[in-house]
């Protein structure tokens, strides 16, 4: 008589998931370093520049029953990693440059235009309908 590969009790979904959300957070935070934030320097004529970057893991998971077996556990995750400036460094004072999206060049100039144009006009057309 053939025994089963299956064991007679179940394991627990929790302790399912617990392993698997462990084996996702291992095999990503491995390739998780300083160096993926902080890029490596680069200097020049006296400036060295460090870029910098943003990133964001997320994991998913789950477990539930498979045909044929007693418990069976999915799950994925993800990476990503978006520049978010870079920290020169120069005659030994050290600033944090941001980089602004290239939209905002236009958008507040256009917004400061607009409020001045019609702001005024709003203005005069209500003191003209103002009652006396």
């Amino acid at each position: 008589m053939a025994r089963s590969l299956i064991p007679d009790q179940s394991v627990p979904q929790a302790d399912t998931a617990a392993a698997l959300m462990e084996r996702l957070v291992e095999q990503f935070g491995s390739r998780a370093s300083v160096s993926a934030v902080f890029g490596e320097p680069v200097t020049s004529d006296g400036i060295t520049v460090i870029p910098v970057a943003e990133i964001g893991f997320g994991f998913a998971g789950g477990t539930g029953p498979e045909a044929g077996a007693v418990s069976a556990g999915q799950g994925g995750g993800g990476v990503g990693a978006r520049p978010r400036g870079y920290i020169e460094i120069k005659d030994g004072t050290v600033t944090y440059k941001p980089f602004r999206a290239p939209w905002v060049n236009v958008a507040v100039p256009l917004a400061a235009l607009l409020a001045g144009t019609v702001v005024p006009l709003l203005a005069r057309r209500l003191v003209k309908r103002r009652p006396r």
